[in-house]
């Protein structure tokens, strides 16, 4: 059985024996949604998701971190949770608190940092073998609420506008091949991203690696630099979309009173769904505010071309 279908499986019976789990995806059923038409053309959904309160509020500073069990070590998990192993260093659980109808998260079985260097090409190979699902990466101060300890999460594919928008192509341009890698950038969509397009894990491997490499030196902060990421495969291809941010949260996120949005973005948020876990900020959201939130905390799009000119070995003109 591939590990698409052992992942549904593992679902299904975990809405059986796990009393959390069940309710929660059976909330799902009542999470509302509205779209949201942004300048240039491109759309979000916005999901009124009240269970995603202890994820978007998540206290993530040294402090809070230390005085809290790891809620993804397998010690301090639920006695319900079980998962399946990937590897000898993963294991893909169900994830209790679902954006997704199908919402896994993937720890490391070791608790290490959440530095996606050492890691990556891991989530390539998870993109490949759960191929059903969009595999994402939240840094440690790009919306991780376990920064602590190492993991990816997943989702059914379809779910993020994103993906239909790179196959439409609409948004999208292909600025060049390297190592048989090819490399997009993304115009009038409000976030600066990096697209890889290839057949090779170990291909788009090495490009990550030099983006990598370019964002560390820009950033110049002496850890990982900020960044989200989704992989997922379709036909064999990988297609990898790369977010390098700028800012943890926006400035909305610490308002006072009718100004505060409590959006905390994270890769789905990037990848086209906002989540707010409050009705007051479903209720108000507004295409202004997405769009400032997204210029805040993301590297613009004219930045983003630059670092791909730049690992292609070319200047790339901008249009914009």
């Amino acid at each position: 059985m591939k590990i698409s279908n052992q992942a549904r499986v593992l679902l299904k019976s975990q809405l059986q024996e796990w009393e959390l789990a069940e309710k929660n995806y059976k909330g799902l059923e009542g999470v509302r949604t509205k779209a949201i038409q942004l300048p240039g053309g491109s759309k979000v959904e916005v999901q009124y998701n009240p269970e995603r309160m202890r994820s978007s509020a998540a206290k993530v500073d040294a402090k809070s971190i230390q005085a809290r069990a790891c809620f993804l070590c397998e010690k301090n998990r639920p006695q319900e949770q079980r998962g399946i192993e990937f590897g000898e260093k993963y294991t893909i659980l169900v994830n209790p608190f679902p954006i997704f109808q199908e919402h896994f998260t993937i720890p490391c079985v070791d608790h290490t940092d959440q530095l996606i260097s050492v890691h990556f090409e891991a989530m390539l190979n998870l993109a490949m073998k759960l191929d059903d699902f969009t595999i994402f990466y939240n840094g440690p101060k790009c919306g991780a609420s376990a920064p602590d300890h190492f993991h990816f999460q997943a989702g059914n594919k379809g779910f993020m506008p994103i993906e239909a928008d790179y196959r439409k192509g609409d948004f999208v341009q292909l600025l060049g091949e390297k190592n048989g890698v090819q490399v997009l950038n993304w115009n009038n969509y409000h976030r600066g991203i990096i697209t890889l397009d290839s057949i090779s894990v170990l291909g788009v491997s090495g490009v990550f690696n030099q983006i990598y490499d370019l964002l560390a030196v820009d950033q110049n902060n002496g850890s990982e630099p900020m960044m989200n990421i989704l992989a997922y495969s379709e036909e064999g291809r990988l297609i990898v979309h790369i977010f390098p941010r700028i800012l943890h949260r926006p400035d909305c996120y610490f308002a006072e009173g009718d100004k505060q949005l409590l959006l905390s973005p994270a890769s789905v948020d990037l990848g086209g769904v906002f989540i707010t876990p409050r009705e007051e900020d479903f209720n108000k959201i507004s295409k202004n505010e997405i769009v400032a939130i997204l210029q805040q905390v993301c590297l613009d799009e004219k930045s983003t071309q630059k670092i791909i000119g730049t690992i292609l070995n070319k200047y790339i003109w901008t249009t914009q």
